[in-house]
């Protein structure tokens, strides 16, 4: 099955800047592929976590991701889903949660070099303002960056340069990734589809041959429409030291059945005969629940591994 077939059934993807050449060129060969997070934290949640399982599904397919650590960005900060300007961090805690992500990056992708990580700081701290300014700005239309939404939306409340720039320095990422490591497709959440766009848009500009995609995957939410993630006590981290392996096993197991089919598709591997089974048990016989266990032992080994896993399921079995 092609691997976009694949996403399709699993509603994972939102939108794409030319779906019949990315299908066509994943069809025909192994690609090189990224997905990007800035380390404002030394953790992600598992909001953070979706584009990822889909970067670990190409993974499978035999397709080389490619993990960008926003070393440099993350010290101008983001302003897609703000309303209000960021909080700069030091260089020192904009490396230490560079570092603590690597190796959360490490657990879900493994160490046997089917995939690369890298880090924007290696090309962004060496461009000079000059070079910035003649280089990329130039290329850069200010009436098309003030038309992107994550912009439009800010213009009320009103947005530095400096975040307003960040489209800019992603784009130069897309550029560096495509001419250095071949990469020829860049994934992310809904909300990136403009940061992604103007790195096509850049890649275009600056190269005769060029050949570079873009997919975005959809924003996903509860039940009751609220944003996936969180819950009444905050987030629910990756990092056993915020969210144990007991709680992050607890918030898996209570998600409620009118969630299995979707939570299963996005968050696990399992093929499709076995999700559409488990679907079907959990509407048949609702109290066994057995689609809760398999989704919360699937995500909670991926994300902690196996032993860790069943400890949380032994300390379940002694607390109830």
């Amino acid at each position: 099955m092609n691997i976009i077939d694949e996403l399709k059934w699993r509603g994972a993807i939102n939108q794409q800047t030319d779906a019949e050449g990315l299908y066509k060129l994943v069809d025909e060969k192994f690609i090189s592929l990224y997905c990007g997070i800035d380390p404002t934290g030394d953790s992600m949640h598992i909001g953070h976590l979706i584009p990822f399982m889909i970067l670990k599904r190409f993974q499978l397919a035999g397709h080389h991701p490619v993990i960008l650590i926003g070393g440099g960005t993350g010290a101008i900060g983001d302003p897609s889903g703000r309303t209000t300007e960021r909080v700069l961090q030091t260089a020192e805690q904009v490396k230490h949660n560079a570092d603590s992500l690597t190796e959360q990056m490490k657990k879900l992708f493994g160490e046997d070099g089917s995939f690369s990580m890298m880090n924007n700081y290696d090309w962004l701290s060496k461009i000079s303002l000059l070079d910035f300014l003649r280089d990329y700005g130039k290329l850069f239309n200010i009436n098309t960056m003030l038309a992107k939404d994550v912009v439009a939306s800010r213009l009320e409340t009103g947005i530095s340069f400096t975040e307003f720039s960040y489209q800019i320095l992603q784009s130069i990422d897309y550029k560096m990734l495509y001419e250095k490591c071949d990469v020829q497709l860049q994934i992310g959440g809904a909300d990136q589809w403009g940061n992604i766009t103007n790195g096509i848009e850049l890649i275009r500009k600056t190269n005769e041959s060029h050949e570079a995609f873009g997919l975005t995957i959809p924003l996903m939410l509860k039940a009751d429409g609220t944003k996936f993630g969180k819950t009444a006590g905050g987030a629910v981290w990756l990092d056993p030291k915020k969210t144990s392996p007991y709680e992050f096993y607890q918030f898996w197991f209570n998600r409620p059945d009118s969630e299995m089919e979707n939570l299963l598709k996005v968050f696990t591997f399992l093929p499709k005969a076995e999700i559409e089974r488990l679907v079907e048990e959990s509407k048949t016989n609702p109290g066994a629940r057995e689609a809760q266990r398999t989704l919360a032992w699937e995500v909670t080994s991926l994300v902690h591994g196996e032993e860790a896993t069943r400890q949380a399921i032994e300390a379940a079995g002694a607390l109830f």
